[in-house]
């Protein structure tokens, strides 16, 4: 349930209504708004039978909140979320790019692409050093090999980096040279994973289950959020349907739906989403008009030698020319980059 303060509510009466809900055994969640104070409930709510709230003076509103998401639900949080990353934010008002190869395979590769996402508009580089592979066969990562050349290239890029962890050995690796662990979508209902990605702190970019629902998706926040971690991004990276034009099918209705249901910021990876690189143009435009606060593209130095994914990889060239027909959509949105 939330609880809805009239706008001349002071201090002492927020104080006065948490001091309430901690003595029946809930957790208060504080959302301080332009104009009103909203206090989320979280845990049993019938405790509260025996102390009518709705009688307070200060208090307008109770609301029940019906989902079982509750820390990423916009109920709980008018306001939307801004995350910051690194040396740049995830938020309403600017478009982050996030961009980079698949695979961390050299450090010449990693340099490279550093350099040229930063030169077209990246502010955030990608790179996989932990890859869960559908073969084991499949190139697995280069590990904290591959961690420590992130670390590098923020050093002399001064990109923000985001690197996917896959156990709770990764996290512990990753705290150390990443700005952002990325939650990939084969462990999106991973829940232990879940939280210990939660206890690190870190800014978390959650990328969706290929067979998620968006509900499932934001209890899987939820799980983040509730270990003391707000700071969490959601990536919509296609889902999987009967069409196999695409690798994917990718969900761009998803966006104004969590824009609806949660304050959380949401970008979307068209690259994982259709797995062809002449398709990642037109839908990254279509994503930053539905509202998307970002994207994630895969770029690499020569696509067609890549180790993971190079047929969805864009060249430096395509990737350029890609950032600049992306700013005349970001200004129809109000967004920078």
């Amino acid at each position: 349930m939330i609880i809805i303060m009239k706008p001349n509510a002071d201090s002492s009466d927020i104080e006065h209504i948490i001091e309430i809900i901690k003595e029946k055994g809930l957790a208060p969640h504080i959302s301080v708004g332009t104009n009103v104070t909203i206090i989320g409930v979280i845990g049993d709510k019938t405790k509260l039978q025996d102390a009518p709230l709705d009688t307070i003076p200060s208090v307008d509103r109770i609301i029940p909140v019906t989902e079982s998401y509750k820390l990423s639900n916009r109920k709980f949080h008018p306001e939307n979320s801004i995350i910051s990353v690194g040396n740049t934010t995830i938020g309403p008002n600017n478009l982050t790019i996030m961009a980079g190869p698949c695979a961390i395979e050299t450090e010449e590769q990693l340099m490279q692409t550093a350099l040229a996402v930063k030169k077209a508009g990246a502010t955030i580089l990608r790179g996989g050093a932990y890859k869960p592979r559908t073969s084991p066969y499949s190139f697995q990562g280069l590990e904290e090999y591959g961690l420590q050349l992130m670390d590098q290239a923020r050093k002399e890029t001064g990109l923000s980096v985001v690197c996917e962890v896959t156990s709770h050995r990764a996290i512990e690796s990753a705290i150390k040279y990443v700005d952002m662990l990325q939650i990939g979508a084969r462990n999106m209902q991973n829940f232990e994973l879940l939280k210990e990605a939660g206890r690190s702190k870190m800014p978390i970019l959650l990328k969706r289950g290929i067979a998620a629902t968006i509900d499932e998706w934001l209890n899987a926040a939820e799980y983040i959020i509730a270990e003391g971690n707000p700071n969490v991004v959601l990536c919509e990276r296609g889902i999987r349907t009967y069409e196999t034009a695409t690798r994917n099918t990718l969900d761009i209705s998803a966006v104004p739906v969590i824009k609806s249901k949660s304050h959380l910021p949401i970008i979307v990876d068209p690259s994982h989403a259709t797995g062809v690189r002449d398709y990642v143009a037109p839908l990254s435009k279509g994503a930053v008009a539905t509202g998307a606060d970002g994207l994630m593209i895969e770029v690499h130095p020569c696509p067609e030698c890549a180790l993971s994914d190079g047929p969805q990889s864009l060249t430096f060239e395509q990737f350029e020319q890609l950032c600049n027909q992306l700013k005349p959509y970001a200004a129809l949105e109000g967004r920078s980059f």
